[in-house]
């Protein structure tokens, strides 16, 4: 059976604060994965459209909705839209908590939906959370 290859973990965060306090709470959780993060939805695309990216191995991308660029559901219907990018798994982790926006993401092929708590406390343990759920789940091949 072939070695499975370590998942990348891309992480699509405006907001420079919560990129470090969610990357630390993923360590805090034992998941030592590389953790690719990008400020702007632009950015982001660009990198998960390359072929570096399209060739490479297995990444789960953690989606904020809100960017300053774009929204984050058109990076979801890119993703998903796309024949060797759509089994990557999405985790929505956002501070929207519309019902209406949460239906859509799944809807549009999100595998988690996570609404960012407000309080520093309850973000930083939903955080470590989170990690010791990447750090169980299996996550597809592109195609």
């Amino acid at each position: 059976m072939p070695q499975q290859q370590p998942v990348t973990i891309i992480m699509v965060e405006d907001d420079e604060g919560h990129a470090r306090l969610i990357e630390k709470n993923i360590r805090r959780a034992g998941v030592c994965n590389e953790i690719r993060t990008f400020p702007s939805g632009t950015s982001a695309v660009d990198h998960l459209f390359s072929e570096e990216v399209r060739n490479a191995g297995p990444f789960l991308v953690l989606l904020d909705l809100n960017l300053p660029d774009m929204n984050g559901v058109d990076i979801l219907i890119k993703l998903k839209a796309d024949e060797k990018l759509k089994r990557a798994p999405v985790v929505v982790l956002t501070t929207t908590d519309d019902q209406r926006e949460i239906q859509r993401c799944y809807d549009l092929g999100a595998n988690v939906y996570i609404t960012k708590p407000v309080e520093y406390e309850s973000f930083s343990q939903a955080i470590r959370q989170l990690g010791l759920f990447l750090s169980v789940i299996q996550v597809p091949e592109t195609l």
